[in-house]
């Protein structure tokens, strides 16, 4: 089944502006103990660059402004704190990691004031060493404040637990949220992609080993008309994030294209995400191996290969197999609504990242967080210290942006191979995947030298010397980019195919180009559409 038709209006949980994906998974479930966590920012509006936040001293009575992530829209300023951690990119320097993933939910439950979804984040990790105590600021600051975006799937992990926590406003007249987390078990995985995916919450957890949520979280619902039975049989999801086929077909497949690939039952739930069978899938599984960061770079680039869901397959993927879809992710004719597979590896991806929390490594060494710009599928997950003090010119905030082109800029580096490829993506690919493939071998074996020689250091010395790499390795692999543009450039020019030999295009013996290759369109592609070309 290579497309589905949804004849009645698509739900919130499609039409958010940030379609995102988190995975996680536990210390139990990896191969060396660390908890992993990541996050694709998906926007057409978003500009791939690595945020640093320097830790800070606070005098008394300062002010920290709260700007809408999204927009850049002023929303006021809460009382500041009297120090702050430094951050890189979505991971603080004791290793506290959150993502999300926007999915909308009722909408008349959308704030306008207070705090966003965006700024509670990164106010989070400026203020927390632990999961517990970011989900007890988030929630707090909602509360006191108000909650100003759609509903938000959260990702909060720290070096001993990973947490999903999901929250919804209360309207733009009440202010505050609604809202319920549980911890994933150490040795299971899971996931969210823009479709509240908490059910039931167990209210017997007093003490709040593996549960939190709102005092109010279904007396709130109740109130509303929304839900009338007993506490026990509440879910938090279709109470305040009701699924349709599109949140099934174009969120929770993303989901379920994780979870197979990690757990062989997880197949079963296919019907699931096609709207053909109503049981929902578990908020975690136990996968059937132990995982690494870099099996979790593969789950990043999940194009859905292997399902019938393929976005390389079929006639909108053209005679060389495109991932690129024009439009939005679906779209309208003749009054009916079509919608797109929509892979976890977009092409609008704006960066992800592969925040790897290792509570085994000296503090001062501390995690990894590979950052990627651009779509997942043709980049490259770059290791950054989260204990690094300055970020690499490549990845830097103001180095180029969505509208000013900058030749060192990683996002343009990026997206220059990403954009020559979706032209003749089968043929290409083969040629990105290689140079991906030996760059992150290196980047894996270049860690395990820098940690054993950083946990010889002390605390300053390795903060200086884990800077150096990290912002050495982005800049050579950037460079490395920009030349595999070039390469594709010239092999791939105008249709044809250079000729190559001993890793060089091939010349003859006077050293002139020799003729290119002129491959057709594939045969399968020539059968189904010949009849309509002119022919004797």
């Amino acid at each position: 089944m290579k497309r589905l038709i949804i004849t009645m209006c698509a739900l919130i949980c499609t039409l958010c502006l940030f379609p995102c994906t988190n995975f996680m998974a536990g210390k139990a479930a990896t191969t060396d103990g660390s908890i992993i966590v990541t996050y694709a920012a998906d926007s057409y509006a978003l500009y791939g660059f690595l945020r640093y936040q320097p830790a800070a001293d606070h005098k008394t009575g300062e002010m920290r402004p709260v700007t809408d992530w999204d927009t850049g829209k002023p929303l006021g300023e809460i009382p500041q704190v009297a120090h702050t951690y430094s951050v890189v990119g979505n991971m603080n320097e004791h290793q506290l990691v959150i993502g999300e993933t926007t999915y909308g939910g009722r909408e008349e439950l959308y704030g306008e004031t207070g705090i966003d979804y965006g700024s509670l984040i990164y106010i989070a990790l400026e203020r927390c060493k632990t999961a517990r105590e970011a989900i007890e600021c988030m929630t707090s600051l909602a509360q006191e404040y108000g909650y100003a975006s759609e509903g938000e799937s959260f990702t909060i992990a720290d070096t001993q637990e990973v947490w999903i926590l999901e929250l919804i406003g209360k309207g733009k007249t009440e202010k505050g949220a609604v809202w319920a987390a549980c911890r994933i078990p150490d040795d299971c995985v899971s996931a969210h992609a823009n479709q509240a995916r908490i059910t039931r919450i167990d209210f017997k957890d007093k003490k709040h080993k593996n549960w939190y949520w709102a005092k109010d979280v279904v007396e709130f619902a109740r109130n509303k008309g929304w839900y009338d039975g007993p506490d026990k049989n509440f879910s938090f999801s279709d109470t305040y994030n009701p699924l349709d086929l599109s949140g099934l077909y174009v969120c929770e497949a993303r989901v379920w294209s994780f979870f197979r690939q990690v757990n062989k039952d997880m197949d079963k739930y296919y019907n699931y995400v096609i709207g053909k069978d109503k049981e929902r899938m578990p908020l975690y599984i136990r996968p059937d191996r132990l995982l690494s960061a870099q099996d979790f770079k593969g789950f990043m680039r999940d194009q859905y290969e292997g399902t019938p869901l393929d976005i390389t397959k079929g006639d909108d993927a053209g005679p060389w197999n495109t991932k690129l879809r024009y439009g939005s992710l679906g779209f309208k004719l003749d009054s009916v609504q079509y919608w797109y597979e929509r892979p976890t590896a977009t092409q609008q991806t704006g960066w992800s990242y592969v925040a790897q929390i290792r509570p085994y490594m000296p503090e001062h060494v501390g995690g990894i967080f590979w950052f990627g710009v651009d779509d997942a599928a043709t980049n490259l997950y770059v290791p950054m210290y989260c204990r690094m003090t300055q970020v690499p010119e490549c990845m830097r905030e103001g180095n180029g942006d969505l509208y000013t082109y900058s030749p060192t800029s990683a996002f343009w580096a990026y997206n220059r191979v990403a954009n020559w490829a979706y032209t003749k993506y089968s043929a290409m690919m083969p040629d990105i995947k290689k140079v991906q493939g030996e760059w992150e071998e290196h980047f894996n074996k270049a860690v395990q030298e820098t940690d054993s020689v950083a946990a010889t250091m002390t605390q300053e010395e390795a903060r200086a010397y884990l800077t150096r790499f990290s912002c050495t390795e982005a800049q050579i692999s950037t460079a490395a980019w920009n030349k595999l543009y070039e390469y594709l450039l010239v092999k791939y020019l105008d249709g044809q195919q250079r000729k190559e030999q001993d890793g060089q295009f091939k010349r003859n013996d006077w050293g002139q180009p020799v003729s290119p290759m002129r491959p057709s369109f594939p045969e399968e592609w020539l059968r189904r559409f010949a009849p309509d070309i002119i022919h004797e």
